[in-house]
């Protein structure tokens, strides 16, 4: 995303500036509909382009670089979430979205941390672009239906429902789940060290409990979703012995994507673990990401 400093070069423009200004909240939206920091910063940085060009080339005064930016950045992150629907249809087994540690997050793009777990931009997937887009802006960037309804153009009213129905799917309104915290993955961790994995587990599991996991067809990894807790267990019991160097191996707790999921090893590959409890404190879900290309910001 460099386009140079505005502070640092004497040729800024009144668009550059704003672009250095506002990349950070650029970047926020985009990887909250994209679900992919690598996308989400080539739309940044096209959306920098697009300023200096427009600028340069018409002269015009924007009445508000800010919106000018957001505009562009959200029809260019609906328009390459779109060609991106391609790619995951072919995808070899469950499509996750790539986590980024906290601490490598824009200021700006963090700052309001709703939309920004690996659960909810997962399940956001099953939102249309655009649909995506509007829930995006309004919820997790406190914009009016009118503000996304000019993005969009479309009416305040086609917004409002596309935000309604967005919160109806995803359960954010009264949610039945939450991500799980420090305790909960310690727990889990603490249990299959323990030696007794299918005890620990059936402790810890909801009876109705999915498993997710992304190797992208590099990495050997369940190429459908695992319903059950028991089939679950049987998955993680043959992939997991405790002290073997070759087995699946859990570390500890690391911040990602504004809350916290477990970090993993297998043999010389990392691998980063997300769980949501349900509430009765069962782990309901999980959602494992080993592809090599998604963990190059943890």
């Amino acid at each position: 995303m460099e386009l140079g400093n505005a502070e640092d070069t004497d040729t800024s423009t009144e668009a550059t500036r704003a672009w250095d200004v506002e990349k950070g909240r650029l970047f926020g939206i985009a990887y909250r509909i994209l679900g992919d920091a690598g996308h989400a910063e080539d739309v940044v940085s096209e959306v920098g382009i697009a300023a200096v060009v427009h600028e340069r080339k018409t002269g015009e005064a924007i009445a508000s670089w800010p919106a000018w930016l957001t505009t562009v950045g959200v029809r260019r992150a609906i328009d390459r979430s779109r060609q991106l629907s391609h790619i995951k249809e072919d995808y070899p087994g469950p499509w996750l979205p790539e986590p980024v540690a906290t601490d490598q997050l824009p200021e700006d793009a963090v700052a309001n941390r709703e939309l920004l777990s690996l659960t909810l931009l997962h399940l956001a997937e099953q939102l249309s672009p655009e649909a995506r887009a509007a829930f995006v802006l309004t919820r997790a960037f406190d914009m009016s239906a009118e503000e996304v309804a000019r993005i969009l153009a479309k009416k305040p009213a086609a917004v409002r429902q596309m935000v309604s129905r967005a919160a109806r799917r995803l359960d954010v309104d009264q949610p039945v789940t939450r991500a799980a915290d420090r305790t909960v993955l310690t727990r889990l961790i603490d249990a299959i060290h323990s030696g007794d994995l299918s005890t620990a587990l059936s402790l810890l599991l909801a009876e109705d409990a999915v498993f997710w996991a992304d190797g992208g067809g590099k990495i050997s990894s369940a190429l459908n979703p695992i319903f059950g807790a028991e089939r679950i267990t049987r998955f993680f019991s043959s992939v997991i012995t405790p002290g073997d160097s070759s087995g699946l191996d859990f570390k500890g707790i690391v911040e990602v994507n504004g809350g916290v999921v477990v970090a993993v090893v297998r043999g010389d590959h990392d691998h980063v673990l997300e769980a949501q409890v349900d509430a009765a404190g069962r782990i309901c879900s999980l959602r494992l990401v080993s592809n090599p290309d998604k963990l190059g910001r943890i």
